[in-house]
């Protein structure tokens, strides 16, 4: 009986929660090294969108893009083990100054930086692009868009093949718009033009968003390319796309 009651409540508190609209603040988190002199600037900033009411649903959400700037931000094999944003950039500069004590003469300057932003937000679904860079040596950084796409009503996350009534009839359409658009002769080999899709085969990006003008497929720099050719869009609007999309 008592874990009738139990889901009972939770079924009130997860209505009570939909008709309520999820309220964020952004907060920002700065760190730079303590290191002085030339070639010391090393920094790291992190701006992120914090859900504050709808406690369980904003926890859930808020951990997600946490999750995120961990695997973008961090210096060697894997992620660090940081348990809030605080420790991530603390361990980041930590990396960039353990590096230049063990070697003084080292005087390349790391930066990192996050940028989260609620793009998008209905009943149905929530969008928050991470725009990022990061930089800890080479002969250049890296930045690219990362979308994370919530369920607001459960803070679950969403994953692509749910955003479609038949995700396979769109990912047809979308090969169909690639090769239009990038001029690839539909009998040649999806590479054939200088893509790196793996095994020949189109494929999805790992990054969908929700925008004013469109569902935007985003295919980030080494993603399906060389480095030269930078990110790579297509943008499908909602009308040529609306008997497929089966969120909004």
């Amino acid at each position: 009986m008592k874990k009738i009651v139990s889901y009972f409540i939770f079924a009130l508190l997860l209505v009570s929660c939909a008709a309520e609209e999820l309220i964020f603040t952004d907060r920002t988190f700065v760190k730079k090294s303590a290191l002085a002199g030339k070639g010391n600037s090393t920094s790291v900033k992190v701006t992120v969108p914090i859900a504050g009411n709808m406690k369980m649903i904003a926890d859930s959400i808020n951990n997600k893009v946490f999750l995120v700037a961990k695997e973008i931000i961090y210096f060697g094999e894997k992620p660090y083990t940081s348990k809030d944003y605080d420790g991530l950039l603390t361990s980041f500069i930590g990396s960039y100054e353990h590096l230049f004590k063990k070697f003084p003469d080292y005087n390349i300057p790391w930066e990192a930086s996050i940028e989260g932003t609620v793009i998008y937000q209905t009943e149905e679904i929530l969008n928050i692009e991470i725009k990022h860079y990061t930089f800890t040596g080479g002969a250049h950084g890296y930045g690219g868009l990362r979308s994370i796409l919530i369920d607001p009503n459960t803070g679950k996350s969403i994953p692509a093949v749910a955003l479609f009534d038949d995700i396979k009839a769109f990912e047809k359409l979308a090969e169909q718009k690639f090769e239009a658009q990038f001029k690839i002769p539909t009998k040649d080999p999806i590479n054939s033009t200088g893509m790196m899709f793996e095994n020949e085969k189109f494929h999805l990006p790992n990054n969908i968003f929700y925008t004013e003008k469109g569902l935007l497929l985003y295919y980030n720099q080494y993603e399906i390319a060389s480095y030269a050719e930078g990110p790579i869009e297509l943008l499908f609007p909602y009308t040529e796309i609306e008997n497929l999309l089966k969120l909004k």
